[in-house]
Order: C-alpha cells, then structure tokens, then sequence
C-alpha cells in the first residue's frame, strides 16, 4: 500500500507542476519564449495566461489580431512553434476559463 501512495503522490506531483517563468507567469516549455517575444510586445501575458483554446482556437484568435489589431505575420515555422505551445499550454480544460465567444456575440464595433 505505500508503494502505491508514493507512486500516487510522485505521478500527481509530476502532472500537475510545471515551472512558471517568474517575471511573465508563462509555463516554461518549448515555444514560450515566442510567445514572451511576440505576445508580450502588446498585451499583458496575463492576457494569454488566462485565454484557453485548442490549436484551432488559438490559431484563430491569432488571425484575428493580424486582421484587425495589426499583429505582423509569421513565418511558418514561428508560428507553427507559437501554436505547439499555446495548444498545449493553455488548452481548455474544466477548471480554467471559459471558452472565447463566438464572433456574433462580440460587441458591435461602431
């Protein structure tokens, strides 16, 4: 029975630690500092902390501020590397934030 306690606590403590970069809040994985760069060169990295979105949710999050926030352009693989660590850094999940609003029920823009 201890052993299957220790083994219990060591898979827990290993799912649900991840290092934080202490001066953004972002989760230290490959890609985040792409996300550091770019992301935090117009918002807040709370801003991003806090969003939740499969890779096709963050994709078109990042479509939409190229379109109308003028965010520049990425090359392929840059982009690419921003989608990995965004899809499985801040995927959703039932305990975090709810998921974007569908565009028609987004403030009309005047």
């Amino acid at each position: 029975m201890r052993i299957f306690t220790f083994i219990w606590i060591f898979l827990l403590s290993n799912v649900c630690y991840s290092e934080i970069d202490s001066a953004t809040g972002l989760d230290i994985a490959p890609g985040w500092e792409l996300v550091r760069m770019h992301c935090g060169a117009c918002h807040s990295y709370k801003l991003v902390t806090s969003q939740k979105a499969d890779r096709q949710g963050w994709y078109k999050m990042i479509k939409w501020m190229q379109e109308t926030q003028n965010l520049w352009s990425f090359d392929e693989v840059t982009e690419k590397s921003i989608l990995d660590y965004l899809s499985t850094s801040y995927s959703p999940s039932h305990w975090k934030r709810r998921a974007p609003l569908d565009k028609n029920l987004m403030p009309r823009e005047n």
